[in-house]
C-alpha cells in the first residue's frame, strides 16, 4: 500500500501548490501562472487524480491560459476529511480554489465526476463559473434520468450499486492494480488501454490512506441522497438553466456513461451549447484521445473565456 503522497507529486512543466480553501487543503498543479490569460480549472474523475490532465496542462498554458488542475477532495495530495462528498460541497471546493488563486472566475473543465462538479458549478457557483466543459459526463439530471429508465445504463451502473456496501469497495480499490485495470478497461472500451504503467500509477494513488473510502463516499452520497432533502435540493438547483457556455465531449465507446444516456443536455443550457462525439474513444477522453480533447478545448475556449 502506498503511504506517501509524494507519489502523486510528479515533476513536469508545472508547479505544485497547496491551497487552503473551503475548510480543507487542496493540492493543485499550475502552469502559465504569469500569463494574463483567463484561468482554466481542470477537475479529474474516478479513479484518477490531477495526472489525468497531464496532456492538456502544458498545451493550454502554451496557448496563453493560466491552467490549474486540482486533486478533488479525498484524492491525491488533497485532504481526505470524513465528510463533504455531496455535490454542494464539491462545487464549493472548486469555487473556493478559484478565489484562493486570486481571480474572480474560471472556465471549469471536468472529466467524469469532475464533469458532474463542473455542471453543478454553473448553477451552484455561478459567480465564479465562466463556462463548463464536461468530458464523459452529460448534465447530471440527464444521467440521473437514464439511470432510472434505460436498462442498458442501469446495467452499466453496476459499479455504482456495488459502492453502497460497507468496507468491500474500499478493500477492492486498495487491493492493487487488478481492480483498477479491470474497471478502466471496461470503461475505456479498449482491452489494451490503459497500459501497465498507467494502471500502476492510478492503482497506487487509490491505495493512499483514506482515498478508497473517500472515492466510495462520492457514489454513496449520490445514491443515498435520492430520498433525502439534500438530494431534492440538488435536483432543484441543477434544474435551473445553465447560464454560461457549455461543452460536452463524449466517447462513443464509453462503457461507464453510455452514448444513449447523454442525449438531452442542451435542454438545460441557455448560454450556448456545443457537443462533440468521438468514435472509438471510451470514457477517459482526455487520456485516450489527448490530442483531440486538447484541440476541441482550444477551439472552444476563446469564445468563452473572453466573454
Amino acid at each position: 500500500m502506498a503511504d506517501d503522497v509524494s507519489s502523486v507529486l510528479i515533476d513536469g512543466p508545472w508547479t505544485h501548490r497547496m491551497l487552503a480553501a473551503n475548510g480543507a487543503r487542496f493540492h493543485v498543479v499550475e502552469a502559465g501562472r504569469d500569463s494574463e490569460g483567463p484561468l482554466v480549472l481542470l477537475l479529474h474523475g474516478f479513479p484518477e487524480f490531477w495526472w489525468a490532465w497531464r496532456h492538456q496542462i502544458p498545451a493550454l498554458a502554451d496557448a496563453g491560459y493560466r491552467v490549474v488542475a486540482m486533486d478533488l477532495r479525498g484524492y491525491g495530495a488533497s485532504d481526505k476529511p470524513p465528510q463533504g462528498y455531496d455535490t454542494f460541497t464539491l462545487a464549493a471546493d472548486a469555487a473556493a480554489v478559484v478565489r484562493c488563486l486570486g481571480v474572480r472566475s474560471a472556465v471549469v473543465a471536468g472529466h467524469g465526476w469532475g464533469g458532474w462538479i463542473a455542471w453543478a458549478m454553473a448553477t451552484m457557483q455561478p459567480d465564479v463559473t465562466q463556462g463548463v466543459a464536461a468530458f464523459g459526463m452529460p448534465h447530471p439530471l440527464v444521467l440521473r434520468q437514464a439511470s432510472r429508465t434505460d436498462p442498458r445504463q442501469i446495467r452499466a451502473n453496476g459499479y455504482l450499486w456495488s459502492m453502497q456496501t460497507p468496507f468491500l469497495p474500499e478493500r477492492a480499490m486498495s487491493s492493487g492494480p487488478r481492480y483498477t485495470r479491470k474497471l478502466m478497461r471496461a470503461w475505456s472500451g479498449d482491452d489494451a488501454w490503459p497500459d501497465a504503467a498507467l494502471v500502476e500509477r492510478y492503482a497506487g494513488a487509490l491505495t493512499l490512506p483514506f482515498v478508497a473510502h473517500s472515492a466510495a463516499e462520492y457514489y454513496r452520497w449520490v445514491v443515498r441522497s435520492v430520498l433525502r432533502s439534500d438530494g431534492r435540493r440538488m435536483v432543484n438547483r441543477l434544474s435551473q438553466p445553465v447560464p454560461v457556455p457549455a461543452l460536452l465531449v463524449h466517447g462513443a465507446a464509453d462503457g461507464c456513461v453510455l452514448t444513449e444516456s447523454t442525449r438531452g443536455s442542451q435542454a438545460y443550457c441557455r448560454g450556448g451549447y456545443r457537443e462533440e462525439r468521438l468514435p472509438g474513444v471510451g470514457h477517459f477522453v482526455p487520456e485516450q484521445a489527448p490530442d483531440e480533447a486538447t484541440r476541441i478545448l482550444l477551439d472552444w475556449l476563446p469564445g468563452v473565456a473572453q466573454r
